[in-house]
């Protein structure tokens, strides 16, 4: 089948790519502004000229088409623009809205065309086909990615005005019925080469960006991911943010050689993202520090005892049985923070704290207690030094 390859690949885009495309239909609202202008300067034309009301009622359903369309784009962007993130099912249904509204306004300019060749006035005629035709080439570079799309916009914009011309006995309306069959044609076939080469880059482009966060010694989110992610997870609700210092790995990592410093590391990356729950957050800063971000943060404190079990058990490196310990500051939103840079500041001060006792966790809100504790009591203090 001519669609089983172009299907076969919609299908088989991640969601990402899948919500950049359809993100993208929805990127620019001037080619639908410019053949709604074009249908009406023309239908007022040649309304004005033959006085055919059929051609009047053409005009101004495409006009209004163009007007709901105009909508439909608006809302849209005002939808992706609030929380949850635009899910790949409701993406669906957006662009289902959107290919009906081309494939409304690709039949309304294919029945004008028509129409303008019944009427016999040449030059409203040519008017009128080159709009359908400017129309089919904006199908061609908007829609590669929707090929099924496509070609629905080029065969309604099409089939009126192929139709028309076949009826017609001579030979001139025959070739420009042919010219008509053959521009759909070659543009079908432009559709389905940009599609190959459009899914492919976009693929491409979403895997470099993939990568870009991934810290390539442990496979965990690299540092850069927590000035997106971590903003993005705080607008979503609440989260605790474990900040984590390995205990004596430096000096495993001296005895032992770095290869078998890096291969500590990896593990203890695998021991967070085995705590870690699907939408936690596991990063590593760099060196020997990692940050987990929790999105259930009622159970904030027992993450950390988990963390603190799991990551100070021994570890076996090509038979080597390697001990460390680690070091916890836990900061939950909205108490210790309710910006990321707060939140990781106070989880900081709360991890310095956790090694000044020699490993362990400690809570920033513990440190918050300590401090007014402190400033309630140096008035009473100063009283009595008095």
């Amino acid at each position: 089948m001519l669609f089983n390859r172009m299907e076969s690949g919609r299908a088989s885009i991640s969601d990402a790519v899948y919500l950049e495309v359809i993100t993208g239909l929805h990127g620019t609202t001037m080619p639908n502004i410019l053949a709604a202008a074009c249908l009406a300067m023309v239908g007022a034309i040649t309304t004005y000229e033959t006085g055919d009301m059929v051609t009047a009622a053409l005009t101004a359903a495409g006009v209004l088409v163009a007007i709901v369309r105009l909508f439909e784009v608006f809302a849209f962007r005002r939808r992706l623009a609030r929380a949850p993130q635009l899910g790949r099912a409701e993406a669906v249904r957006w662009e289902r809205c959107y290919v009906a509204g081309t494939v409304v306004t690709a039949l309304i300019l294919g029945l004008f065309a028509a129409r303008s060749i019944v009427l016999g006035d040449a030059l409203c005629s040519v008017m009128a086909i080159g709009i359908g035709f400017g129309f089919g080439a904006g199908v061609v570079a908007r829609l590669a990615l929707r090929p099924v799309a496509a070609l629905l916009d080029l065969a309604a914009i099409a089939a009126p005005a192929a139709i028309v011309t076949f009826m017609q006995p001579d030979l001139r309306h025959v070739g420009l019925g042919l010219l008509i069959l053959m521009y759909v044609v070659a543009s079908f076939e432009m559709v389905r080469l940009s599609f190959n080469a459009s899914i492919s880059q976009i693929t491409l482009k979403r895997q470099f960006e993939q990568l870009s966060r991934i810290d390539p010694m442990t496979g965990v989110s690299n540092r850069s991911v927590l000035a997106t992610d971590l903003p993005a997870m705080l607008a979503a609700g609440m989260v605790a943010v474990h900040t984590l210092d390995l205990d004596r790995f430096k000096e495993a990592n001296d005895r032992f050689g770095h290869p078998v410093g890096d291969a500590l590391l990896r593990q203890v990356a695998g021991r967070l993202r085995a705590i870690a729950a699907a939408e936690d957050l596991v990063v590593r800063m760099g060196g020997d520090e990692f940050v987990l971000v929790q999105r259930a943060t009622a159970d904030a404190e027992e993450m950390a005892r988990r963390i603190v079990q799991s990551i100070s058990a021994p570890y076996d490196v090509d038979g080597q049985m390697i001990e460390l310990g680690v070091s916890v500051g836990v900061a939950v939103a909205p108490h210790d923070g309710r910006t990321a840079e707060a939140l990781l500041s106070r989880s900081d001060k709360a991890l310095y704290q956790a090694k000044q006792s020699r490993g362990g966790y400690v809570l920033a809100r513990e440190l918050r207690m300590a401090d007014k504790t402190d400033a309630s009591n140096q008035p009473v203090a100063e009283g009595l030094a008095a």
